[in-house]
């Protein structure tokens, strides 16, 4: 059976900085595109970033809004992903979820077939 997990979330003032890790356990990330995607309180869930699976040349995709503040990186040997966010805002604050699934591209939540449960990521100005 597949789970999905996240960790790292908290508290943080602005400008701080904060590292998400998704371990999972059934499945191996490095055979998927893997993705992070946020969801704050009234608004959709939108994607953050995504890396594509090891044979697709792992290529990395960000949000506009998350552009050089935010690094995706997998360590295949732990089979954890995780997301470093430097810089963080108050509009980062949003639950935080990783997701395994076929295609980065277009940060479709269509295309992710496992998900996490999600961290919360709190951003006080």
């Amino acid at each position: 059976q597949v789970q999905v997990v996240e960790s790292g979330g908290g508290l943080v003032q602005a400008g701080g900085s904060l590292r998400l890790s998704c371990t999972a356990s059934g499945l191996s990330l490095r055979t998927y595109d893997m993705g992070w995607f946020r969801q704050a309180p009234g608004k959709e869930r939108e994607g953050v970033s995504c890396i594509s699976r090891i044979w697709s040349g792992s290529g990395t995709y960000y949000a506009d809004s998350v552009k050089g503040r935010f690094t995706i990186s997998r360590d295949n040997a732990k089979n954890t992903l995780y997301l470093q966010m430097n810089s963080l805002k108050p509009e980062d604050t949003a639950m935080y979820y990783c997701a395994a699934g076929s295609m980065c591209s277009g940060f479709k939540t269509g295309a992710f077939a496992y998900w996490g449960q999600g961290t919360q990521v709190t951003v006080s100005s």
